[in-house]
């Protein structure tokens, strides 16, 4: 009998389910005799020996469910060679797990930390195959993750909510989008929900531009402004500074509970128009996968479990120009995919007048 683990880790996203699905109905078909053994809540469940045997039947019915029917946790990679609270050895916990149930594959649906720890555990030995998980579209080596897509969806429909009130009551609405360090999402829902403003990690800005803009719009006779803000926008101001002092001026805290507060009250301050934020939040993480998503997640899963079966492991499951494939877990561990301030999509949006406030 073949033995395959599977767990998803870190944030969850809407597709967790149909890619876990697309592994599995591929396996099933693949060898005549295999078992999936499924650990809770990542790799907390591999270490601690928490999982439970699928059957068939568990991945029947999932592919539109959102969220994972595994359970997931964040388990920072940076922590993983640090003993848990009992004084034991996370890493040779998992590879105990993996042993004493004689696991043939450990296959990891999750984000940039989470294929971190799997590469680790791919060079402790172990056979594993990673699958691109995260709503931030930034993990190196593939040109689209899993549950973006649906997460982008949220984003522009959030942002195509704001319109009307925003127009209505002629204000400057700011809507913060998740991404604490790239701005995939936050550029991408930005451009299709029609923002005016789009403030991203990449492209540190200078608050005159942005209040510039707002004027702007203003003196032409527009009465809103949309602004669509990632979570990690960073001001030129702290950008200008060195890791550490940006740390220390973080411990310090601040008075607005996010960067999009702040912008809000310089704005309103320098434009003397009303500004308010909304903020999806983990909305942007929920509900049912779109289709899009729903066929990349099948597909990936399939590949993934075409890979177990020709005995290729230590490889991340990657999509590239529209193909399936793979890249070594090592090549893309530990590197994200930033947006390029030069890019074409970029280039394209200042093309039809967005600014970015650089």
């Amino acid at each position: 009998m073949v033995r395959i683990g599977m767990l998803t880790s870190g944030g969850d996203c809407q597709s967790l389910n149909a890619t876990m699905r697309g592994v599995a109905k591929a396996v099933y078909r693949l060898y005549d005799d295999a078992q999936i053994i499924g650990f809770e809540d990542g790799y907390k469940g591999l270490m601690y020996s928490d999982y439970r045997i699928m059957e068939p039947r568990d991945f029947s019915g999932i592919l539109t469910e959102g969220g994972t029917i595994l359970g997931t946790s964040r388990q920072p990679f940076k922590l993983m060679t640090t003993p848990d609270e009992n004084g034991l050895d996370k890493v040779e916990l998992m590879k105990q797990t993996y042993k004493k149930l004689k696991l043939h594959c450990l296959v990891v649906l999750g984000g940039n930390g989470s294929q971190k720890t799997a590469n680790l555990l791919s060079k402790e030995g172990l056979n594993v195959i990673g699958l691109p998980k995260t709503i931030d579209n930034d993990l190196w080596g593939t040109d689209m993750t899993f549950g973006f897509q649906s997460a982008m969806n949220i984003a522009t429909n959030a942002i195509d909510c704001i319109h009307t009130t925003a127009a209505s009551h002629g204000r400057v609405f700011i809507i913060e989008v998740m991404g604490h360090k790239v701005g995939w999402l936050t550029l991408q829902a930005g451009m299709a929900g029609g923002a005016d403003v789009i403030l991203i990690p990449e492209i540190p800005y200078d608050i005159h531009r942005v209040a510039e803009a707002v004027k702007r719009r203003n003196k032409a006779g527009k009465r809103f402004t949309i602004i669509a803000v990632a979570e990690g926008a960073i001001s030129k101001e702290d950008a200008a500074l060195s890791k550490k002092e940006l740390k220390k001026k973080k411990a310090k805290g601040s008075i607005y509970p996010s960067v999009s507060y702040e912008i809000a009250a310089q704005l309103e301050q320098m434009t003397g128009i009303d500004t308010r934020v909304t903020i999806p939040g983990h909305t942007q993480r929920g509900g049912e996968p779109c289709p899009y998503d729903r066929a990349l997640s099948t597909r990936l899963g399939a590949h993934a479990a075409k890979l177990i079966h020709d005995g290729e492991f230590g490889k991340l499951v990657v999509i590239q120009n529209n193909e399936v494939t793979s890249v070594p877990l090592e090549e893309s561990a530990g590197k994200l995919k930033m947006v390029d301030p030069k890019g074409s999509m970029v280039r394209e949006a200042k093309l039809v007048g967005i600014t970015f406030g650089d």
